[in-house]
């Protein structure tokens, strides 16, 4: 089974992870993208690349004869996938097959026997793999799921049979929620894998999520790489990851990779995949799933046992061995990552949209620190894929030196241009409930619900303020207040607060501003590029500023800032208008509830919107009448664009 080209059917951070192994180990690599992805990193990363459609993945990255195609053009002899698109389509594995080209991942067969979450648990029990109660019956009419639904008990889990990453799953606490659970499920698992079905899970509530990377070759061995605790999830999509757990002794590792390993076997696994467990307050383990393909969280592992596992990969599938026995298997240290999204966790994870303004890892790039991204200054973020555009990874001697370390990472590595999850990733790593191991899958998620303060949008400070106020006398734009030794009146805005600073520069690179009855003096020292050193107050510090469009971001001590100068004539639409039902974000209308005519009350549901795996609900902000619909279900729609009109009563 020897290759020699490998085209990557995937995009972003991990097509880039695959490459640069790959590369090390003299393959050559063929990259594929959609129209929104033209420009993107991995395509210039590649040897080779071939444009494979449209932007939405329907269009391009789920396009098999596009891909198959692409491989033909090229010469390529292999197919990586990745993860998500089509790394777990047993029929992509098979196409590949088929066409004479290796695939790297498990023989469809194996993909197809964990795909289905209820036949793989099914699976599971017949080889004494503990799982969690649960209904994996064919019948799906609504009146049977609810009937089976009733004799679990709740809380339980709706849960799509197919696909993964969270996607057509819903919580159910009580009865009264099942119905829309269920509906929603469906449509979702259609959505984003083209099959409906669904299982019933019961819910180990106050749960762990603890996985066991496992690996296994054509020549009959399998072995286990240790655990990965992922417990740290918001809506059941993951947000940090550990390596070792916590809460795992040496004997509960060694019993659960022993089940993960006979859960390998009973489907004839090769290559790298993941066992899946929920762990109880009595630290118990039920089988959940098995991802058959490389984890977004794989460099943990990767980390504290010192394995590429991207190269064990390439090596399973050109038939070689394994390259290491289950006792020359050992973790060393702690490593957590640290997943960076394009979503404003102080508005419910909204995901955004937006060009990347400044992005600049290598900052952050000291010893045990490591940074996979898939985006460069100027990428454009767009509604069609996953918010993930980096992972922040950092290995240490123990836990605390992990944390501290990304803590680190985070502020040294800013992301600017758009609003992002960095300052909550360093201030949940901080979180006592993090720091004492006592997360559990379903803490964020209450944390949003009772208004915990770790998920409050951040003020800016003094500090920023003044340094704000500088940065815009000092820009070029600003010049001519410079050259002035008049004080003059400064506006700015930075989220909801406003402030008058009185700013008065000298000649010598000096301001002094005014805060309320608070006066300090800041002096640029240097800038180049984005990065700023100032003195304030008699501290020297650095931070990063970026002017775009008369708006500074601005980013210091973790914490980033947007500020605006206050213009003399304030806009009429800046206030919200209740009969006028803006998209929250860019993306494509799922469901409309109402018609013209129909009369709302305030907060019923009128249109869904989904970008980036995220459905979000427009609701109505007063009771009235629906006046006009601007949008159409499939429609492809813009932040901000007007999509129902209401008269109001």
């Amino acid at each position: 089974m020897t290759f020699s080209k490998i085209l990557i059917a995937n995009r972003g951070e991990i097509a880039c992870r695959v490459i640069r192994t790959a590369r090390a180990l003299g393959y050559r690599t063929v990259a594929v993208f959609s129209d929104a992805d033209c420009l993107a990193p991995h395509v210039q990363q590649a040897d080779e690349a071939v444009h494979i459609g449209g932007s939405a993945a329907a269009d391009s990255y789920l396009r098999i004869d596009a891909l198959l195609e692409a491989a033909r053009k090229t010469g390529a002899d292999a197919v990586h996938p990745g993860y998500g698109f089509l790394s777990e389509n047993a029929g992509f594995a098979q196409a590949c097959l088929d066409a004479g080209l290796v695939f790297i991942g498990p023989p469809p067969s194996a993909i197809t026997a964990m795909g289905d979450k209820a036949l793989a648990k099914r699976r599971m029990l017949a080889v004494n793999v503990p799982c969690a109660p649960g209904y994996l019956g064919e019948e799906q009419d609504d009146a049977r799921l609810q009937e089976e639904a009733l004799k679990l008990g709740f809380p339980l889990l709706v849960k799509a049979v197919a696909g993964g990453g969270g996607r057509g799953m819903r919580l159910v606490r009580q009865a009264s929620e099942l119905d829309q659970a269920i509906r929603g499920a469906r449509r979702e698992a259609l959505s984003a894998f083209g099959d409906g079905t669904l299982m019933l899970e019961r819910l180990i509530d106050h749960g762990r999520h603890i996985e066991i990377q496992v690996f296994a070759d054509a020549h009959g061995n399998a072995v286990y790489l240790g655990e990965r605790d992922c417990t740290a999830q918001r809506r059941r999509q993951k947000v940090i990851e550990e390596a070792p757990s916590a809460v795992v002794s040496p004997a509960m590792r060694e019993a659960m990779g022993r089940d993960a390993v006979a859960a390998a076997l009973a489907v004839g696994y090769q290559g790298a995949g993941t066992v899946e467990f929920i762990v109880d307050a009595e630290l118990k383990h039920y089988f959940l799933e098995m991802n058959t393909r490389l984890q977004v969280e794989h460099p943990v592992t990767e980390l504290v046992t010192g394995f590429d596992l991207v190269e064990w990969q390439l090596r399973v599938a050109a038939g070689q061995a394994l390259p290491a026995r289950q006792d020359e298997i050992e973790l060393k240290g702690h490593a957590i990552e640290a997943r960076l999204y394009v979503e404003d966790p102080y508005a419910g994870f909204a995901p955004q949209t937006g060009t990347v303004l400044h992005w600049q890892p290598a900052a952050a790039l000291h010893a045990g620190v490591r940074i996979d991204d898939g985006i460069v200054e100027g990428s454009v973020i767009s509604p069609y894929y996953d918010p993930m555009v980096a992972k922040i990874i950092v290995h240490g001697r123990d836990r605390d030196d992990a944390i501290r370390r990304l803590r680190a990472a985070l502020q040294n590595a800013p992301l600017l241009g758009l609003r992002n999850n960095g300052r909550f990733l360093a201030d949940l790593v901080d979180h006592p409930a993090f720091r004492t191991a006592t997360m559990t899958t379903t803490l964020i998620d209450q944390w949003l619900e009772q208004g915990e303060a770790l998920l409050q949008r951040p003020l800016a400070n003094d500090v920023h303020w003044c340094l704000a106020a500088a940065a815009f006398a000092m820009h070029q734009g600003a010049g001519w207040r410079a050259d002035s030794v008049a004080a003059f009146g400064l506006p700015l805005r930075c989220d909801e607060v406003q402030h008058l600073l009185r700013v008065q520069a000298d000649r010598h690179g000096s301001v002094q501003v005014t805060l309320g009855s608070a006066v300090h003096r800041v002096r640029i020292l240097g800038h180049e590029a984005a990065w700023l050193r100032f003195e304030m107050d008699g501290v020297i510090r650095s931070a990063v500023a970026v002017h775009h469009q008369h708006a500074l971001h601005l980013a210091l001590d973790g914490a980033s800032f947007v500020f605006n100068e206050v213009s003399a004539f304030p806009d009429s639409n800046a206030a919200q208008d209740a009969t006028r039902a803006l998209s929250p974000v860019a993306g494509k209308v799922t469901q409309i509830q109402v018609a013209v005519g129909d009369v709302v009350e305030e907060g019923q549901a009128l249109v869904c919107v989904e970008a980036m795996k995220m459905e979000m609900w427009l609701s109505a902000q007063a009771t009235g009448t629906v006046h006009a619909l601007h949008t159409a279900v499939g429609e492809q729609v813009e932040s901000g664009a007007l999509l129902v009109e209401l008269n109001l009563t």
